[in-house]
């Protein structure tokens, strides 16, 4: 329940924001936790201050003209949403996908601002994109694309003002395509501008893993709570893009076993464990179905694969869940099946990916949750590396990033389980990680003034 003195803030936010659904989420489950918070400080109220932090600084929205294979204008959607600057530049990734829209980006470009707090680092939120669809296009499609969004965008960011990232549909190669059509643009080699890099034009070592191993050393922090690890335990880990991949990488150096991965045309069930150096070859070579990850392990031995729509990835018993593909995909009905087969833990790798009854139910049920705003949180701390070796003109090694990542993800688990008990919710990392990620937010923006 939202405390009363802050439901005047939710009601103006669901007032000047009509249809956005994903946004009224996620500021609602925000504000939900803040109650005790303004109780014991209600100087938080002041000066329209948390009203301040729900409102985006800037929101841009543009036209964005390509010439497909065939010669054919398309039009398409691009948006920046420069959500808050008090920590520092603007920082959050850009997706490309057809269900992008400016609620979504402002959803996300509010969780990002909380979620780049608990890291630490010198960052504000921010998060961008177009409703573009990359799948089945060519090369060269993706590149005119690319180099008509960057056409607009480049006006507005800068190493110092905004940086964006990679996301759904935004990888390697799409931003290798912005990068040269914002140097182009500029005349000027400004490799902190963008982070997602390849590493032989001034990317880290571990970003690619940074999500997946982030969410992964979170999940075993908090496991380690209740003297439990993943040694032996059954995982299952929705997706299989960059997070998913690299979740079950580190869930298997952890000597945990992942069961079942997903993409949007159903999930793979493997009882011996998924292969995955298979799962790359699928995803990341072959750029394909999920299903054909049976021709190339072969049917039988406990593998088999679940067309979308005739059953949830959540249906699979498993002792940990770990949803890595997209906003609101774990439902409550799935929330129930995962706790009557005893899942122990669940860690989003995604954002926002459970909806507001799953983590109810997760919550009431004594599960161990983990909200993406912080166990997530691993690949914008990489990003900010990335930045950090770009502005010395440096470079780690991989063990160097990596050690890096796996201290902020255990100081983050630490913040939101000592900011839950102090509230008195020992164990809630929700209430933990909003209320840090909060206070960090408004001490910052207090200290600046009214802006």
């Amino acid at each position: 329940m939202i405390d009363e003195k802050l439901q005047p803030i939710l009601n103006q936010v669901l007032q000047r924001n009509h249809g956005e659904p994903e946004f009224h989420q996620a500021v609602r489950e925000v504000l939900e936790s803040l109650g005790r918070v303004v109780t014991k400080h209600p100087d938080y109220l002041d000066q329209a201050l948390i009203e301040r932090i729900c409102e985006p600084e800037r929101q841009i929205i543009f036209r964005v003209p390509w010439v497909d294979d065939k010669g054919q204008v398309q039009i398409n959607r691009g948006f920046r949403v420069q959500f808050n600057s008090a920590l520092g530049p603007y920082k959050g990734g850009l997706r490309f996908h057809p269900s992008v829209n400016i609620g979504i980006i402002k959803f996300l470009g509010f969780e990002q601002t909380f979620k780049n707090a608990l890291t630490g680092m010198p960052i504000g939120g921010g998060k961008g994109g177009s409703d573009f669809n990359p799948r089945g296009r060519s090369d060269g499609e993706i590149m005119r694309f690319c180099q008509s969004f960057m056409t607009e965008l480049y006006r507005h960011l800068g190493e110092y003002t905004d940086v964006p990232a990679g996301d759904i549909g935004v990888g390697g190669r799409e931003i290798g395509f912005m990068f040269g059509q914002y140097k182009r643009l500029t005349n000027r080699y400004e490799a902190g501008v963008l982070t997602g890099k390849a590493l032989f034009y001034g990317g880290s070592r571990a970003r690619t893993e940074a999500t997946g191993y982030g969410n992964t050393y979170f999940v075993q922090a908090m496991l380690a709570t209740k003297k439990q690890s993943f040694e032996g335990k059954k995982v299952v880990v929705s997706g299989s893009g960059n997070v998913a991949i690299y979740s079950v990488e580190k869930v298997q150096e952890f000597g945990g076993k992942v069961i079942a991965v997903s993409d949007s045309s159903g999930y793979i069930v493997d009882e011996q464990g998924i292969d995955l150096e298979l799962l790359r070859q699928v995803k990341e070579v072959r750029r394909a179905r999920i299903s054909e990850y049976l021709s190339l392990r072969g049917e039988g031995r406990g593998a088999y694969f679940v067309k979308a729509g005739q059953s949830s990835i959540w249906s699979v018993p498993c002792d940990v869940a770990m949803p890595s593909a997209t906003q609101n995909e774990l439902t409550g009905a799935d929330a129930s099946a995962l706790v009557k087969n005893g899942v122990m833990a669940v860690g989003e790798g995604a954002n926002m990916p459970s909806t507001p009854e799953a983590v109810r139910i997760f919550q009431e049920s004594g599960v161990m949750f983990a909200p993406g705003k912080a166990a997530n949180a691993g690949g914008v701390a990489t990003s900010a590396l990335e930045m950090q070796q770009n502005a010395s003109r440096d470079s780690w090694t991989f063990e160097q990033t990596e050690t890096r990542l796996a201290s902020i993800m255990r100081n983050i688990h630490d913040t939101c389980a000592g900011t839950a008990e102090e509230f008195g919710s020992p164990g809630d990392y929700v209430l933990g990680a909003n209320i840090a990620g909060f206070v960090r937010v408004a001490e910052a923006m207090r200290a600046l003034g009214v802006i």
